[in-house]
């Protein structure tokens, strides 16, 4: 369940990847084209504390791309209303996340509220789409939608995979979960049985065999503190740049995703690296600042501007604990 909406349009919520390492800020590549691309120089080990964590394997410079990370799992942010909900999906590649230009020509997707920014992303929605294309998902997402609910739309899309046989019912099993306060199990148990409700009738009995309660609680206990809300930039220069001095205003979000190795970043309150997206869904890791060897790479869950005990709450409510890093520590 999602945090009161006061609450969690502060939060930039977390978390295969490819690799070619550049220096990001001048473009320019420390590889061939000919060459084999350098794996990222970083390797994930357990924390004292912090359950894991991703550590330099090297001098990482400043500005530099240290690795970047396909989604795992997306969908388009929910609107205010049905009629914005139609507009935000045709305006929004209903795979990749990247903004659909005005004129693009786009792939076909059957659907006068879904579109696809290529023949590539329509391709790799098959599974997915030809699952939610047979169910009539009204209800459902006007249920997320009046609650400014994201997560459970995850959920679904996780669901849909599952169903087409995209992915198994325990992919996400290596993410570690949230805690479900009272409250929100109870939503969690009507989430559920919408959800159930939606397919029942549209797909087979025995292809819902996995979803159960303690398999849609898993899921979204998982996405609650691995999900990051996706803002993407743009394409110029000047933009970038002032993204990675400062965060994208809530407004800017175009959907969720969740991915594997980001997911493995901790947080600070004064980050050593900072997480952008440039044109869709496909997530760049760039250090802010010259991090040594075996040093931690650490990534700031929230906005970073806010004030000590705002943070403090906000971490303790969103992601289940009270933030020690040397900020905090000294009350800035």
């Amino acid at each position: 369940m999602p945090l009161p909406t006061n609450i969690s349009r502060l939060i930039s919520t977390r978390k295969l990847y490819r690799h070619h390492h550049f220096n990001f800020l001048s473009f320019t590549t420390t590889n061939t084209d000919l060459e084999k691309p350098s794996p990222p120089p970083i390797q994930v080990q357990l924390t004292e504390s912090s359950g894991r964590g991703v550590f330099a394997t090297r001098t990482i410079k400043p500005g530099e791309l240290i690795h970047t990370a396909k989604p795992l799992l997306t969908h388009p942010s929910p609107s205010p209303s049905p009629s914005l909900t139609h507009q935000n999906h045709n305006k929004i590649c209903y795979f990749c996340l990247r903004k659909l230009k005005l004129g693009q020509k786009l792939a076909i997707s059957h659907s006068p509220t879904v579109s696809f920014c290529s023949d590539e992303c329509a391709n790799r929605s098959k599974g997915f789409y030809e699952v939610e294309k047979r169910v009539d998902w009204s209800e459902y997402n006007d249920y997320c939608r009046q609650r400014g609910f994201k997560y459970p739309l995850l959920v679904k899309r996780m669901a849909c995979m599952v169903i087409s046989e995209e992915t198994s019912s325990d992919s996400l099993d290596i993410f570690q979960p949230a805690s479900l306060l009272p409250e929100m199990i109870s939503e969690m148990e009507e989430e559920f049985g919408l959800l159930k409700s939606t397919l029942r009738g549209a797909i087979k009995d025995e292809q819902m065999t996995f979803l159960t309660k303690d398999w849609y609680a898993g899921i979204l206990a998982r996405i609650r503190i691995n999900a990051f809300r996706v803002e993407v930039v743009g394409g110029s220069y000047e933009d970038l740049l002032l993204s990675a001095a400062a965060s994208v205003e809530a407004e800017a979000a175009v959907g969720n995703a969740v991915y594997m190795l980001p997911s493995f970043y901790n947080h600070d309150c004064d980050p050593n690296v900072h997480i952008l997206w440039i044109e869709n869904a496909d997530a760049r890791l760039v250090a802010i600042h010259e991090i040594e060897a075996g040093e931690e790479l650490r990534i700031c869950y929230i906005d970073t501007s806010i004030a000590h005990g705002t943070r403090q709450q906000l971490l303790l409510q969103g992601f289940g604990f009270k933030c020690n890093c040397a900020r905090c520590i000294s009350g800035d």
